[in-house]
């Protein structure tokens, strides 16, 4: 349980003493320390991530940085208090306290309190950055990492596993679904391509290319979507927008994720995670291809999900504005006027 969706928004209002800013169905608002406290002993998460005073997008000035570990060390006193006051707490909650996107050096006192009489309450750090990892102190750093660092793709996670991150959000799964991709990377690869070529990430089930294709997603995957249906049928639901392409392209991708997960453990332990790395970072393209269809139906067509983002679809109906007042200025027409004459009025359209 985390008090911001990933990825995050830029908030409009900023942290206070008391409070974070988030963003909620209902539009930008404040959460409480308390309140967060309060959620988190009613819910009864298996994992709980600390509040931080961080905010996306925004570049802390001097006075600023005194203020994040200030902060940032008393919502997590709150949280670990209310934690341990709470009777029924369930003995796997564990607490994943804040590590801020910024130097050691920076946020000393914080971390030196966190290792010394917080440790204990502690089960695992959350980063913002994954390169905040060295901020870790020596003392916690067998304790699990789980970083929020926006990922766009595989490499992203391989970078992040190497830089010592166990846990990993990788919010690229859901896009590519929204986007009609189906992933097709495998980790490890045993051997480069032999025409020398990268290959691609995934496939964008909008080709037409796929309108009688008759094959699984992906040879050898054995998830639902590829051991029931074939590229033809995805190809045509999502040409009718129903929803259920978008279910069974989920399915897909998030076996393959899961494949993709296995593969990093198995190579992690036998030591070759790094070679491992390198290859698959020669073999295939740095970014997934890009979509050429909408996504799935959303809540109307005006829908953002932060400040000064573009419509995730386009706009489908437009203005009648110009059709009304044309409308206006007819005549109503006679019964015998055939399918011509109602063109030649506005009021019908041959095709």
């Amino acid at each position: 349980m985390g008090p911001r969706r990933q990825p995050p928004v830029q908030a409009r209002n900023a942290n206070t003493d008391t409070s974070i800013a988030i963003q909620t169905s209902l539009g930008f608002s404040s959460l409480r320390s308390d309140d967060y406290v309060g959620a988190v002993q009613k819910l009864k998460p298996d994992i709980v991530l600390g509040l931080a005073d961080y905010e996306h997008m925004k570049r802390p000035g001097v006075k600023r940085l005194e203020k994040m570990g200030d902060r940032t060390l008393s919502w997590t006193q709150d949280m670990v208090a209310g934690l341990r006051g709470d009777a029924d707490r369930s003995p796997d909650t564990a607490f994943f306290a804040p590590i801020l996107p910024i130097e050691a050096g920076q946020q000393s006192y914080y971390l030196d309190l966190l290792k010394e009489d917080l440790a204990g309450q502690t089960s695992g750090l959350v980063l913002f950055d994954a390169a905040s990892v060295d901020a870790v102190p020596a003392d916690m750093c067998h304790m699990p990492r789980l970083s929020l660092t926006e990922i766009h793709g595989p490499l992203g996670v391989l970078h992040n596993i190497a830089l010592g991150v166990d846990i990993i959000v990788p919010s690229f799964v859901g896009e590519a679904t929204d986007a009609g991709l189906a992933l097709t990377f495998v980790f490890p690869i045993y051997g480069r391509p032999a025409n020398g070529q990268r290959q691609q990430l995934g496939i964008n089930m909008w080709s037409k290319g796929y309108d009688s294709d008759l094959s699984p997603i992906a040879d050898g995957c054995k998830c639902y979507t590829c051991s029931n249906h074939h590229r033809a049928f995805v190809r045509h639901l999502l040409d009718a927008k129903e929803m259920l392409a978008w279910v069974l392209l989920q399915m897909h991708n998030l076996h393959a994720m899961d494949v993709f997960f296995d593969g990093i453990r198995g190579s992690i332990s036998t030591g070759t995670f790094e070679s491992d790395r390198q290859v698959f970072e020669e073999s295939y393209e740095p970014e997934l291809p890009a979509s050429t269809g909408p996504g799935p139906r959303l809540r109307g067509y005006q829908v953002k999900s932060g400040r000064a983002e573009p419509r995730r679809n386009p706009q489908a109906y437009r203005a009648l504005v110009d059709a009304a007042d044309k409308l206006a200025e007819a005549s109503s027409p006679s019964p015998a006027v055939d399918g011509e004459g109602l063109t030649k009025q506005d009021f019908a359209t041959i095709t």
